[in-house]
């Protein structure tokens, strides 16, 4: 029986959508924990995944003698290095992690940021990061339709421009983007740890002026920092929860998420608006 647009509203009403970023350093990490969390995540939720895959980049440009450059924090991109992170990204890791979905009774979709023109971007002009794009939209219907009917959307950070030319994207932005554009309940960053710790125990309520001082004392450090710093800044009034979890244990049962959620919260009107990070 074919769903009538009043059932797929409906059905899109009931079920809240949660956006995962997975970056390429977590994804061959991934345990069965995960893959049980994102089960039990996935009965009242619909669930979209960004990935990245820097490692699998790098060692493919390594193995071609193609040499390559970061530019505050980004990956420069000539014609040569978008090809490998094409080839990489909608064909390796792409399809390995909707392998790894499909063994553990997920259903899912591989799809490239082109495809369906879904993350519609624009090149970076400033003349330093050759093929580099930002977001300008998310192509929804076709993900809408994806989660209509049960799949779990897998999407590699390769944007296209008008011009139909490819675009490499910031995984982290294409994560942030996409949830606003689906108007995402929550945005979670899958890391290899479960979130912000203190002596080994999880932070589960901090303001973002608590986390400058963790940061200054040291207690959040290496590649802790940038994920939050991240987390923060994809958190909007649209986008109130920016949530921090564990690739590696379970980051969600029948009682909820485990991990560090970062929520946006407006106190009053003559208060100004304060970003917190609290446990969901």
């Amino acid at each position: 029986m074919t769903m009538s647009k009043s059932m797929l509203a409906t059905e899109r009403e009931e079920k809240s959508v949660v956006v995962i970023k997975c970056g390429g350093s977590i994804i061959n990490e991934l345990t069965d924990d995960f893959f049980q969390s994102l089960s039990v995540l996935k009965q009242n939720h619909h669930v979209v995944i960004i990935h990245g895959g820097g490692p699998d980049i790098a060692e493919t440009l390594n193995g071609l003698n193609i040499q390559t450059e970061f530019v505050e924090g980004l990956r420069k991109t000539s014609d040569e290095v978008l090809d490998v992170v094409q080839m990489v990204l909608g064909g390796k890791v792409n399809k390995t992690f909707v392998t790894k979905l499909f063994k553990n009774k997920i259903k899912a979709v591989g799809l490239s940021g082109c495809d369906g023109a879904i993350l519609q971007a624009q090149q970076i002009q400033d003349g330093k990061l050759g093929f580099v794009g930002e977001v300008s939209h998310v192509e929804s219907n076709l993900l809408y339709s994806l989660l209509e009917q049960g799949y779990v959307p897998v999407i590699s950070s390769i944007g296209m421009d008008e011009n139909g030319q490819l675009l490499n994207v910031n995984a982290d932005v294409a994560a942030g983007a996409v949830a606003k554009g689906l108007k995402a309940e929550r945005l979670l960053f899958i890391t290899d740890v479960k979130g912000v710790l203190k002596d080994g125990e999880l932070l589960e309520t901090l303001t973002v002026k608590e986390v400058e001082k963790l940061i200054d004392e040291q207690v959040i450090t290496g590649g802790m920092i940038p994920k939050v710093k991240t987390a923060v800044s994809a958190l909007s009034s649209s986008l109130d929860n920016v949530y921090i979890a564990s690739g590696t244990s379970s980051f969600c049962n029948e009682q909820g998420l485990i991990g560090t959620s970062i929520k946006y919260e407006t106190k009053s009107k003559e208060c100004n608006d304060e970003r917190v990070v609290s446990n969901i």
